[in-house]
């Protein structure tokens, strides 16, 4: 039989040829681990790194803004007073419970300190950028619209009518524009009526601004009876008006002008008949007909003394 220190000899050399038999088997293991380790990191993508980057951004703006969060509240808690510190720490159901002595201190407390400060609307920077985007950059402002205080319909054409003896009234269908203007001294407009050549009659037209011309005695400042004029015919009306010069100046000056009344004849300046409701003006030596009337009216304007 074989003795003790034999068998122990024995199986310890069995052992380690064992172990000398495993460690290839174990190296290529490791070795088809580190192969495979190889290909998993050859075979990701640019997609699978990116996702990767962009979850751990995530989860890094996620801790700083729990971080912030954290900061403000540790903030806010500091703005604290100690009574609102006290009431928070104070149980809820026990807020409403406080005796009158406390309330008293903490009135006297606020009183002391002066009442907080409310702010009605909006910070004034704020106002600001309010009234830049409600306005518009660099737009104008649009003009308000003022009020019409004339008088329309039935009281306007009782305000613009001339009564007479009999109850009656005549609605007038002419009335001076804006820029009506009497003309200056300086300046001597006449009107010469003429029937078959003569002269029958002169009319200082610089004694005032408008010249209504019709059969309607009641209205008319220059009477014309021949049937074929209407009873508000024509105006002669002066009005002012400006101009640049060479240079760029404002040079006013009265004029002069003709407008017929939507007459049912009409009116004819140097023999050509003038649309109705349209002002014309008129120079020195003009010559107005109106109607069928062969009477004749030559406007002048006379030489300065």
């Amino acid at each position: 039989m074989a003795s003790k220190e034999d068998r122990s000899s024995h199986s310890s050399s069995h052992r380690h040829r064992d172990r000398h038999d495993d460690s290839p088997r174990r190296d290529r293991d490791n070795s088809r681990e580190r192969q495979r380790r190889r290909d998993r990191r050859r075979s990701r993508t640019p997609d699978d790194s990116s996702r990767r980057h962009r979850s751990r951004d995530r989860d890094r703006e996620r801790r700083r803004d729990r971080d912030r969060d954290r900061s403000g509240d540790r903030e806010r808690r500091s703005r604290r007073s100690p009574e609102e510190r006290e009431s928070r720490r104070r149980p809820r159901h026990n807020r409403s419970g406080d005796d009158d002595s406390e309330r008293d201190s903490r009135a006297l407390a606020r009183r002391q300190d002066g009442p907080p400060v409310r702010r009605s609307g909006p910070l004034p920077s704020q106002a600001d950028s309010f009234a830049g985007t409600a306005q518009g950059d660099g737009d104008p402002e649009k003009p308000k619209e003022k009020p019409n205080m004339g008088n329309t319909g039935r009281l306007a054409a009782l305000s613009n009518s001339v009564a007479q003896a009999d109850g009656t009234s005549i609605v007038l269908k002419y009335h001076e524009p804006g820029e009506a203007r009497k003309p200056p001294p300086s300046d001597h407009w006449k009107l010469f009526v003429f029937k078959g050549g003569d002269i029958i009659d002169t009319i200082e037209l610089s004694a005032r601004s408008c010249w209504l011309i019709g059969r309607e005695m009641a209205v008319v400042d220059l009477l014309a009876e021949h049937p074929s004029l209407s009873k508000q015919h024509a105006v002669i009306q002066f009005r002012y008006t400006e101009k640049r010069n060479e240079y760029g100046d404002k040079i006013g000056k009265v004029k002069p002008y003709v407008i017929d009344l939507e007459s049912a004849n009409g009116t004819i300046l140097n023999d050509e008949k003038i649309p109705s409701s349209r002002y014309l003006e008129l120079r020195d030596k003009d010559m107005l007909l109106f109607g069928h009337s062969t009477r004749e009216y030559v406007i002048m304007l006379a030489p300065k003394d």
